[in-house]
């Protein structure tokens, strides 16, 4: 059972929560979510894809969250609430299941505070951390343990860094940001003008800022890079997975979802809503546009139309590259009845043997 709620939660509640239709008792209570193939007794579990029927037959779960249209679907709980949309239901009941654990106000003995830092109370400074001169704090927010702030770094309303993050001077957070144990603000990005001669590379300076807006969210050991002469962008309501790189002078538009190990190579311009999957590669000074999806391990070297989706390297609309690669299949089997006719045509080696 995976229980971690103050409370059991009554499937009648759930219902009322979710706006759903509940079937079977609503006295039926749960303390827990886990999916359908590893719930018991005493949890919710949910029901959105066909693929997944078999797993809710045979369910253990005692209340399960069912799209319309596995309403009839056979065996199951008793108990089961018909939403629109489960995981979004899901989104309604979690936070009453887990609830957030209570935070409390104040700066940590230990914790280094600058002078000119400026605060809306009330806010979290937690052990060992140390802000620079003139960090300015919005309300409600928490500072990790070992986190740095430089100089003029703002943090902006309800945002919170986990344990070792670092923002260096000149990155400024919006409201509702988080930002997840050992991710990288605004520190130098790879330019260099190389050296000829034997003569060492000359490093640019970076003089831009890192501008992160509101409502996103930057995973673990991320790293986003300060402008080089321009300002690297994060639109609000941007995700970034962790270890992600995005170089100097990029821009990213709003709602952008960007996963594990993508690289975004420096003054690029992502516009709005685009989707780049894991270990994706973009060179600099592209743009891909809006609505866009590279799919995983993509790698391009070129502009992406808006709304295209782009699969291998070098990165090809999706359709293209899968005709190409089951072109290349029957290719293998053109050649394999190519190379029997060579072989049993008289005079050839392999037909004199057989003679």
């Amino acid at each position: 059972m995976n229980s971690a709620g103050t409370r059991p939660l009554p499937a009648s509640e759930i219902a009322a929560l979710t706006g759903g239709r509940l079937v079977g008792p609503g006295t039926t209570t749960v303390a827990g979510i886990a999916p359908l193939e590893r719930a018991g007794p005493g949890d919710l579990s949910f029901l959105a894809s066909p693929r997944y029927v078999p797993y809710f037959e045979r369910t253990s779960a005692s209340v399960v969250l069912v799209a319309p249209e596995f309403e009839s679907a056979t065996g199951g709980p008793e108990t089961r609430i018909i939403v629109a949309e489960p995981y979004a239901a899901l989104l309604v009941v979690l936070p009453v299941l887990y609830p957030q654990a209570v935070w409390e106000a104040g700066v940590h003995p230990t914790a280094v505070v600058g002078r000119g830092v400026t605060w809306q109370e009330p806010v979290e400074i937690g052990p060992h951390a140390v802000l620079g001169q003139g960090v300015q704090l919005g309300r409600n927010v928490r500072i990790g343990a070992g986190c740095v702030l430089g100089d003029g770094v703002a943090v902006g309303d309800d945002s919170q860094l986990y344990p070792g993050v670092t923002l260096y001077a000149g990155t400024a957070l919006g409201k509702r940001v988080i930002a997840h144990a050992g991710a990288v603000l605004g520190s130098d990005g790879f330019g260099y003008i190389p050296g000829k001669n034997g003569e060492p590379h000359r490093k640019i300076p970076h003089v831009g800022r890192c501008l992160i807006g509101d409502d996103i969210e930057i995973g673990a050991n991320t790293c986003i890079d300060r402008g080089s002469v321009d300002d690297t962008v994060i639109g609000s309501g941007t995700k970034i997975d962790n270890l992600v790189h995005i170089a100097h002078n990029v821009r990213i538009g709003a709602r952008c979802l960007i996963m594990a190990q993508a690289g975004i190579s420096g003054s690029c311009l992502v516009e709005d809503d685009v989707i780049i999957a894991g270990q994706v590669g973009i060179v600099d000074h592209i743009t891909i546009g809006r609505g866009a999806r590279m799919l995983a391990q993509a790698g391009t070297i070129a502009d992406v139309p808006a709304g295209a989706t782009m699969f291998g390297t070098l990165a090809r609309p999706h359709r293209e590259y899968l005709r190409g690669q089951a072109a290349l299949y029957r290719l293998a089997k053109i050649v394999d009845k190519l190379e029997k006719l060579v072989d049993s045509k008289p005079g050839t080696p392999a037909a004199d043997t057989e003679q």
